[in-house]
């Protein structure tokens, strides 16, 4: 009878030793998701010290993580393995995002800085009235290219001279279906959200006559490349060319006369958000005219914040190769959603340009 009272007595002891250490995990996971803050962004795009200045201010410790897709940032959000508190999409996958619930609506109340966006970047129709998204960067796919290296006078005003035979092996292209596509699309005259698979082959029919002339089909690499004048030409984002004019100041940008794309990066508040009051502090902390500014210096995109603009270099906020004046705008396209069958499409005519590299 001892032995049975004191194997009771035992259990209740590790019974109520267990309760504690559950309800303590609870305190602190509850503390963790209050005093943390998880940040999921395009790779070097933002500065670090406003993650720290962030961390100061409000006493949120932010975990960073970086991604270097859409498709694969969307991948991680809907698979839940990570509480992401902050992203940042392009237009067409916040629409893809909206569609599969994979967002928490916007409190504006609790974004006063809102007011410091220009209207013109508010209430695009991937995301009417802001509910699901608030402006990051914006910008636009481009040219960027050393005239010093050119054997001919090229100005890239026409998409159609990226196929001129002198630039043989000159040609950097980003590894990217939607904007290599687009550019071929945009060639003829095409849309660039084009669902027409006559129009698509089309486009594919001439890119693989565009093999000669490409270097390479890659990634973040194409900054060094330029910057080192490794090649003449690339297609890139304008945020990029201007980190290789920076660098390289033989470099020059320009969009073709028959139109591009001009993409929108956006935060968002993913639906596994554990800290959605800090999520909302942080997108009002990212809108401060001084930090935004300081952002875009540091990053090198536009800023669709209007107060901002008044704080960074006139020289820059003036250069229609950053700043596009809305005559330009209005010739620049905005990618739509396709549709997972279409955007599969696209990935495979891509995958059959690339491998007419080789």
């Amino acid at each position: 009878m001892k032995n049975l009272v004191k194997a009771i007595i035992a259990i209740a002891i590790i019974c109520a030793a267990l309760m504690y250490t559950v309800h303590s995990l609870d305190k602190t996971s509850s503390k963790a998701g209050a005093n943390v803050l998880t940040v999921y962004n395009w790779g070097e795009y933002i500065d670090p010290a406003l993650l720290k200045k962030f961390e100061k201010e409000t006493g949120i410790h932010v975990i960073y993580e970086t991604f270097d897709s859409n498709e694969a940032m969307m991948t991680k959000v809907e698979q839940g393995g990570t509480n992401y508190d902050i992203a940042v999409p392009s237009e067409y996958t916040i629409e893809q995002m909206k569609d599969k619930k994979l967002l928490l609506p916007v409190d504006h109340q609790k974004i006063p800085n809102l007011k410091n966006i220009d209207a013109d970047f508010l209430n695009l129709d991937f995301d009417k009235k802001n509910h699901y998204s608030i402006p990051y960067f914006w910008g636009t796919v481009g040219v960027v290219y050393n005239p010093n290296m050119l054997t001919k006078n090229l100005d890239f005003s026409s998409w159609n001279q990226l196929w001129d035979p002198s630039l043989k092996g000159e040609i950097l292209l980003v590894d990217s279906a939607r904007e290599v596509l687009g550019m071929s699309l945009n060639s003829m005259n095409l849309s660039l959200n084009s669902t027409d698979s006559a129009e698509l082959k089309k486009a594919t029919d001439k890119l693989i006559k565009l093999s000669p002339n490409v270097k390479a089909v890659i990634g973040d690499e194409v900054t060094q490349l330029m910057v080192n004048g490794d090649a003449a030409v690339a297609l890139t984002w304008s945020g990029q060319a201007a980190d290789m004019m920076y660098d390289n100041e033989e470099l020059t940008y320009t969009v073709p006369d028959e139109g591009s794309n001009l993409w929108f990066d956006n935060m968002v508040i993913p639906k596994t958000s554990k800290n959605v009051d800090g999520a909302h502090q942080f997108i009002n902390f990212m809108l401060d005219p001084k930090n935004a500014a300081q952002n875009a210096d540091y990053v090198g995109y536009s800023t669709p914040n209007k107060a901002a603009l008044k704080l960074l270099d006139a020289e820059v906020v003036n250069d229609e190769r950053y700043y596009p004046s809305a005559e330009v705008r209005d010739n620049l396209h905005v990618y739509k959603d396709l549709g997972k069958e279409k955007i599969g499409e696209y990935n495979e005519l891509f995958l059959k340009f690339k491998m007419s590299l080789q």
